[in-house]
């Protein structure tokens, strides 16, 4: 918690430096907002995927309608929206499928069935592209999210006591970071991101052979502050470069770009998707 609020203050902070409104921040990604259904749509983020990278998705519609069905098992489901993987479940079987469609109110969200990747390990990359402003250098890292539990492939999130995580930036060398760099900053055009990657090992990530299991683009927590073997300074130092480097790429928004209104709308999301959860436990 005090790291978010870390984040928080720096960026308004340096904001406030560069005569930045900080509720710009909900600007920054809003070219990939979806008007229509009122989010992030990770079926959105999935076309933007190069193909060799994505893995198959579609919407499961719900128990009474004619679905399309997994070809194998297992499969994950997932909330078109949700965030620290809210709602997100792996399913083993065609009766846990059922069972799972049946148990959803028929006014919460859309769910939407992934394949399993392949990859045995999960990589996060955060990213930060390079400002215009100052010509200033993207901030990226690298966090592999570990899982203490037997489970082959757990749901790992902050809400999982088994997940922890580990900075694999010791294990990179300046050129390998700018590699990886290369390769996720030509998925999309945005301003801030955090990908979520399956492959083998490192090497296997860097040879591009993984797998991206999900793009988060609202509002990505840097996961290498979640390291215990990164000191609290270090992570002083990461929030305040980072987060000048956000309110720098905020200064580049482009006057022309339309306005959404983001927050409220998350904020509306958010509350839908929590009562759902509850809804489905009892």
């Amino acid at each position: 918690m005090l790291i978010r609020i870390l984040l928080v203050l720096s960026y308004i902070l340096w904001c406030c430096r560069f005569l930045i409104a900080p509720w710009k921040y909900f600007q920054l990604n809003a070219n990939y907002f979806n008007q229509y259904r009122q989010l992030f749509s990770k079926l959105d983020m999935d076309l933007l995927i190069p193909e060799k990278w994505r893995l198959m998705q579609f919407v499961d519609q719900g128990p009474d309608q004619n679905n399309k069905q997994p070809k194998d098992y297992p499969i994950f489901i997932k909330p078109e929206w949700g965030q620290n993987s809210q709602g997100v479940c792996r399913i083993d079987s065609l009766l846990q499928l059922q069972q799972h469609r049946q148990n959803r109110p028929q006014n919460g969200p859309r769910y939407l069935i992934q394949e399993a990747a392949k990859g045995k390990r999960e990589f996060e990359i955060f990213y930060i592209p390079g400002a215009i402003t100052n010509q200033s250098a993207a901030i990226i890292s690298v966090t592999e999210t570990c899982n203490s539990s037997d489970e082959l492939m757990p749901v790992n999130g902050i809400f999982n006591r088994d997940t922890y995580y580990q900075s694999c930036m010791s294990q990179l060398s300046v050129q390998q970071l700018q590699k990886i760099e290369s390769l996720f900053s030509k998925i999309g055009d945005f301003r801030i991101a955090r990908f979520c990657a399956r492959a083998d090992s490192l090497e296997a990530l860097l040879d591009q052979q993984f797998s991206i299991v999900e793009i988060n683009v609202y509002v990505p927590m840097p996961l290498i502050l979640l390291t215990k073997s990164m000191t609290f300074k270090s992570k002083l130092t990461f929030v305040f470069t980072s987060m000048k480097q956000l309110a720098l790429v905020t200064k580049d928004i482009p006057v022309s770009q339309v306005v959404k209104s983001i927050f409220f709308q998350k904020l509306q999301c958010a509350r839908a998707l929590k009562s759902n959860i509850k809804n489905e436990i009892s």
